[in-house]
């Protein structure tokens, strides 16, 4: 922690259930000069990992859809969400995650990932960084039929759509998961399903 104008007075643990919450007292120098005393809470649940598969001589991208009760009790009426598929990195490094996570999930044992970015996905209320990548999948890596975990009780659905109706459902609201919206719009600016390397003109979707 290198911020200066920053000092951390106490956290204290409220919730270490499934995760940890966490409030945090502080006092941050204002641009004023003058000190004053903030607290915020924030949810730790580690860092992750998130990948969009896609196959560029069929033109489709892998997803998943699965239930997320937070998105249920705030207006998605059947809970149902497609994600890119994801997972945290718990003692992984996120390369290795996300070939275990994308194995898991979907069933397809790949080969090569390429990290893109990484980004900080609710800085008001979560630690969490979450790691962004791409890979190309085929049908002959595919090991089993995919679906999650049953330990961790995950219900997976796996789905192969075409890219240009993937864009589509952003714009329909049937695909609004932010990670799979932002690797969506990915692929499309940089064209990672033009074939033979000729770029082909792609709409943008419209910034959710």
């Amino acid at each position: 922690m290198k911020n200066d104008r920053v000092k951390v007075v106490a956290d204290e643990v409220l919730s270490n259930n499934w995760y940890t919450l966490k409030k945090y007292t502080f006092d941050y120098q204002r641009a004023d000069g003058q000190w004053e005393r903030q607290s915020r809470e924030a949810y730790d649940r580690g860092n992750g990992a998130v990948i969009l598969l896609y196959n560029r001589a069929k033109q489709t991208v892998l997803l998943t859809r699965q239930f997320r009760i937070p998105t249920y009790v705030n207006g998605n009426e059947d809970g149902m969400l497609i994600e890119a598929c994801a997972g945290l990195l718990d003692r992984d490094n996120a390369d290795d995650c996300i070939k275990r996570e994308t194995e898991e999930e979907t069933g397809y044992k790949i080969r090569a990932v390429e990290k893109i970015f990484e980004a900080y996905m609710s800085p008001g209320s979560v630690t969490e960084i979450l790691y962004f990548f791409v890979a190309e999948y085929s049908d002959d890596m595919k090991v089993s039929d995919g679906g999650g975990s049953e330990q961790e009780q995950e219900n997976i659905e796996v789905m192969e759509l075409p890219f240009e109706k993937a864009l589509a459902m952003v714009k329909t609201s049937e695909i609004r998961d932010a990670k799979t919206i932002m690797l969506l719009q990915y692929a499309q600016l940089n064209h990672l399903l033009t074939k033979n390397g000729q770029k082909e003109s792609y709409q943008l979707s419209p910034a959710i």
